[in-house]
């Protein structure tokens, strides 16, 4: 049985109209509950919370200084590759997108890796485009080879793999996995996702187990938001959230909220999703998963990402470029998205710790894996 079986238990229509069909009473009868019921999350994420925002981000902010302190994970991402097999429409790297595509040779890596090493920080995530060619594992194991040198956390946010693909990259020294669905939904998930193996949808939603099985010690989900409606999308994320922790509790998970930004294309998200989307998305989670780490990338705004901070946040990236080369070389061209939090690795380090939080550089080492 995966997760795949677990959500097919579910109706996304019988959810949606769950979700809508919530009221103020209902909210007020579940804010002040220590342990959340899925139905108790889903009412958390309806239309009728939108009011309950300021205690549940009170709550929040206290459920996540008991479990994680004033920390603030740090990582930065590496763009290897913007090559890709798949057309998802709302992606920089559509394979139809036509612009200079290129992979990094290991040694443009290494050029990569001087300037980002710099920053000081040791949780690196390397990035590609989706090639299983042109991006191999056997290349995916040379470049971490590199990596580990210099970075004590390597996670990798790349094509689903089978899990002794997993098993070989864990053996070389990933730790971690970011791998997104996009959209739960399996009717949207065809309608954007048009052509290359990204069209299996059950492949990509059962992959975070396979690599949870290969020993990765922290996993990362999310849904992209803006496919579909936020707020069903969110409770499938928190049920996969649930899922992941109980069948792997050694496993830490994680979960990202990514909104579509401008990229190459110009896709229009069918649903726009505003800062109260995203921040009451965040604090239902925190109520309904206390141990869950949730991530904010420079996807966001300065301004909205110094806010999230008190708002029970727990990773966050900085310094980030979305294009193979636009550490060392400068590049321009070929980013997937667009960075809206344009400030460097050391003023937002710089920014988290007048904010009284410790801003966290280095919180793993590869020769915790026993096969290293």
């Amino acid at each position: 049985m995966s997760f795949y079986d677990e959500i097919g238990k579910f109706n996304w229509s019988e959810v949606k109209e769950f979700i809508y069909s919530r009221n103020e009473s209902d909210v007020l009868n579940v804010i002040n509950k220590n342990t959340l019921s899925l139905e108790d999350f889903a009412t958390l994420l309806s239309p009728a919370a939108e009011s309950f925002l300021e205690p549940m981000a009170k709550e929040a902010h206290r459920i996540t200084l008991q479990r994680f302190g004033k920390t603030i994970k740090i990582y930065i991402p590496m763009y290897v590759s913007n090559e890709c097999v798949n057309s998802c429409v709302y992606c920089g790297f559509n394979v139809h997108n036509k612009f200079n595509r290129k992979t990094l040779t290991l040694d443009e890596v290494k050029r990569e890796l001087e300037v980002i090493k710099k920053t000081g920080i040791k949780h690196i995530l390397i990035c590609s485009g989706e090639h299983p060619k042109k991006v191999s594992v056997d290349y995916l194991n040379e470049v971490v080879k590199l990596v580990r040198r210099d970075f004590s956390s390597i996670i990798i946010e790349v094509q689903p793999l089978d899990e002794n693909e997993y098993r070989v990259l864990y053996n070389s020294g990933v730790d971690s996995l970011a791998l997104y669905q996009e959209t739960y939904n399996t009717d949207t998930y065809k309608e954007v996702h048009l052509g290359g193996k990204k069209t299996d949808y059950r492949y990509r939603l059962e992959a975070p187990e396979r690599a949870a099985a290969a020993g990765l010690r922290t996993i990362g989900i999310g849904a992209l938001m803006g496919l579909d409606d936020f707020r069903v999308e969110e409770f499938f994320v928190g049920l996969h959230a649930r899922y992941l922790m109980r069948k792997f509790w050694k496993t830490h998970v994680t979960v990202s909220f990514p909104r579509i930004r401008d990229a190459e294309g110009h896709f229009k998200p069918k649903y726009l999703i505003n800062d109260k989307n995203l921040v009451q998305s965040m604090l239902a989670l925190r109520l309904f998963l206390h141990d869950v780490g949730l991530v904010i990338s420079t996807r966001e705004p300065a301004e909205l990402r110094d806010k999230l901070i008190y708002l029970g946040v727990t990773q966050m990236s900085a310094g980030s470029k979305t294009n193979p080369g636009g550490y060392a070389a400068g590049e321009e061209e070929g980013k997937q998205f667009e960075v809206e939090d344009r400030r460097s690795a050391q003023e937002f380090i710089e920014s988290v710790r007048k904010k009284g939080f410790d801003p966290v550089l280095k919180d793993w080492d590869s020769s915790f894996i026993n096969a290293v």
